[in-house]
């Protein structure tokens, strides 16, 4: 399901080619792409802002984990999302 990104208020973050694999191989992007737009768009930002690649992934394997998780975004409680 796309999601309309003309609402956000901050530039929209292309998904870089490890973020899509990493998704893809998790079996996670029908859960990515059901969060909204901005939980989207900031996953990616915040991923790519990470200077070190160590941190990059730990970044990545915490969005994966919230997502598999359902529930959570950026360690927040997220009811909309959880799993039944």
């Amino acid at each position: 399901m796309a999601r309309d990104f003309s609402k956000l208020q901050r530039d929209k973050h292309p998904m870089p080619s490890f973020v899509k694999a990493a998704l893809e191989d998790n079996n996670l992007m029908e859960d990515y792409l059901e969060r909204p737009a901005y939980q989207q768009n900031d996953y990616i930002g915040w991923i790519n802002q990470a200077k070190q690649e160590a941190t990059k992934q730990k970044r990545l394997n915490q969005m994966l984990v919230e997502l598999k998780q359902g529930g959570v975004y950026m360690k927040m409680a997220h009811p909309a999302s959880v799993k039944m």
